[in-house]
């Protein structure tokens, strides 16, 4: 979007050319020195990119050629993993039971945790202990979330 004369970004535009990929530059300001570089590789024959739909035409050809591959890999069915159950001793617990739903292997916030549970703070803060040193849940800097 933006190069002077001298740049990563011309290196990155070099680089990305030779790899067979296209590149696109956005023009800038004759007064802006920071724009020379955009506007060289203008003149040198990259596609000159005004609008957002410009972009889109210039990646068009090599989206069609990648579609096919992504719907297929998208159409198969990837392997689940069994979900973790809640150890017998709270399985029953309709408190634990919620609770267990309400995490997942995303680290979640205490307050975010209360909300989806339903819980009291001193409820969830108890219960939240036990399953961590029973090992089924873990603290990431403040934050909860099953053992993986």
């Amino acid at each position: 979007i933006e190069a002077a004369q001298r740049s990563g970004a011309l290196i990155t535009a070099r680089l990305a050319a030779e790899a067979g990929r296209e590149v696109g530059a956005v023009p800038g300001s004759v007064l802006n020195p920071r724009a020379a570089g955009c506007h060289r590789l203008i003149r040198e024959g990259v596609a000159l990119i005004e609008r957002p739909e410009d972009m889109l035409e210039l990646l068009a050809p090599a989206l069609r050629q990648q579609l096919p591959g992504l719907q297929s890999r998208l159409a198969t069915p990837t392997e689940q993993a069994s979900p973790a159950d809640l150890p017998d001793r709270w399985a029953n617990d309709p408190d634990y039971q919620s609770l267990w739903q309400a995490l997942d292997h995303n680290p979640s916030g205490m307050d975010s945790l209360i909300t989806r549970c339903g819980l009291t703070a001193p409820e969830v803060s108890s219960m939240l202990l036990a399953m961590e040193l029973a090992g089924i849940v873990v603290c990431v800097h403040g934050r909860y979330c099953r053992t993986p």
